[in-house]
């Protein structure tokens, strides 16, 4: 295990980035433990005002960023100094994106449907930051080979046909097979020769005066959100609680 660690995270220099991920998702999930007990009105915790203004902790978390932020580009060294500047980064991103649909809407929506997207985000990023944890490059340079690093007009043109893929990718409406692609082209492959969401830029440029294709990316956008619908539900209840419409629903 001593090996592997040495090897697979402090060589590359990775254990920043494993305490920043770290304590992002250590963040999040104590803050919705809190919150959901200030919601139900248990433990010693209470919002926190200053003039009757309600202060999100989306503010104390925009402050961690930075200071974590500019503290790592500052000190620009590797060891004890990165890896604190790495948890309070972490930190600092772990209570932002919990407000991620309050910044989104402008609106306070944190127990709302629309509050489902600060779980979302927070599951895309850890997800992200696994992938560069273990070492996913962007636009697949991590699968070439040494000789083909070594040609820049290789790698340029890999990066630039990855780059567009992507783009096409989030085009057709699928942001998150978009985000994925660029760590995993396959992903973008698969995304690239599936319909297009209804309501995306795609589907309005091309199937404008297609009606089949129309009907069929509706039909296909109803079956997969009411697959999905049921286990995204699970996640979200267990990570962000449930929203005020299903409590009023259930205490009804």
């Amino acid at each position: 295990m001593g090996d592997w660690w040495q090897r697979n995270i402090v060589e590359p220099g990775k254990l920043p980035l494993l305490l920043a991920l770290t304590a992002f998702v250590l963040t999040f999930l104590i803050t919705r433990v809190i919150t959901r007990m200030i919601r139900a009105g248990k433990g010693p915790f209470g919002n926190v005002s200053s003039g009757g203004v309600h202060i999100h902790h989306v503010v104390p978390g925009v402050v961690l960023i930075v200071a974590g932020g500019f503290g790592a580009v500052a000190s620009g060294v590797r060891g004890f100094g990165s890896g604190v500047f790495a948890v309070v980064f972490g930190i600092g991103a772990g209570l932002v994106l919990d407000e991620f649909a309050l910044i989104l809407h402008l609106d306070d929506v944190y127990w709302t449907e629309a509050g489902r997207k600060s779980v979302e985000a927070v599951v895309l990023t850890a997800a992200l930051g696994g992938l560069l944890l273990v070492g996913s490059a962007p636009f697949g340079v991590n699968d070439m080979s040494d000789a083909e690093l070594q040609d820049r007009g290789t790698v340029l043109v890999t990066v630039a046909v990855n780059f567009l893929l992507s783009l096409t990718v989030l085009f057709k409406g699928k942001i998150k097979m978009a985000v994925f692609s660029v760590f995993v082209p396959f992903i973008g492959l698969v995304g690239l020769v599936r319909l297009a969401r209804p309501g995306s830029p795609w589907a309005r440029r091309f199937y404008r005066r297609r009606p089949r294709a129309r009907a069929r990316a509706l039909l296909r956008a109803y079956r997969h959100d009411r697959r999905w619908i049921g286990p995204g539900r699970v996640l979200g209840d267990w990570l962000g609680g449930k929203t005020d419409a299903e409590l009023s629903r259930k205490g009804a």
